[in-house]
């Protein structure tokens, strides 16, 4: 007999919740709430508009395709997850658990997915998919992003999972249209 659904969810998430007690705990070394809160606010756009206009300048026409294609996704993931944390609603876990610790202020009040590492997954493929010589930058990048947000107490690892699912999801889904 299988459990009901409830009893699997209630299970999932008490699984999400103890990881995320746990990575969080790193966060109490200031060094690493400065370095992950240095690369969340990275991660909030600036990374990847720098990499968009230096790949312009130094690739001039041969990057217009790129950057506008990491634009396209860009917008659509945008879109995206703002309407799927607004059909979902999820608290943060900072807000539930007392033994979370957030030592940045998020950008929106709900948790899932995570837009960072959404945007973070989706903008870095499109790139290497184009430039595969930025893996070797992008790829460290995009993990750090994606740990940020559970470091820093924003995420579950599961908002986190979605978000680069979604991204994998809109970046392959952008080189088939």
């Amino acid at each position: 007999m299988q459990p009901p659904m409830n009893s699997v969810l209630a299970r999932l998430n008490a699984a999400d919740t103890a990881l995320c007690v746990l990575i969080n705990r790193i966060n109490r070394a200031r060094a690493v709430q400065r370095l992950f809160g240095a690369i969340s606010r990275l991660g909030d756009g600036t990374f990847w508009y720098v990499l968009m206009a230096l790949l312009l300048i130094l690739e001039r026409e041969a990057a217009l395709k790129p950057v506008l294609h990491m634009i396209a996704v860009g917008l659509i993931g945008f879109w995206l997850y703002k309407w799927l944390k607004r059909k979902t609603l999820r608290p943060r876990p900072c807000d539930l658990h007392t033994t979370i610790t957030r030592t940045t202020a998020p950008l929106d009040e709900f948790s899932f997915p995570s837009g960072h590492t959404l945007h973070a997954v989706g903008f870095g493929l499109v790139a290497i998919a184009y430039f595969p010589w930025l893996a070797p930058v992008l790829l460290p990048f995009i993990l750090l992003v994606a740990l940020s947000r559970i470091v820093l107490g924003l995420h579950y690892p599961t908002d986190v999972l979605a978000g680069a699912a979604l991204g994998y999801g809109l970046a392959t889904l952008s080189f088939l249209l």
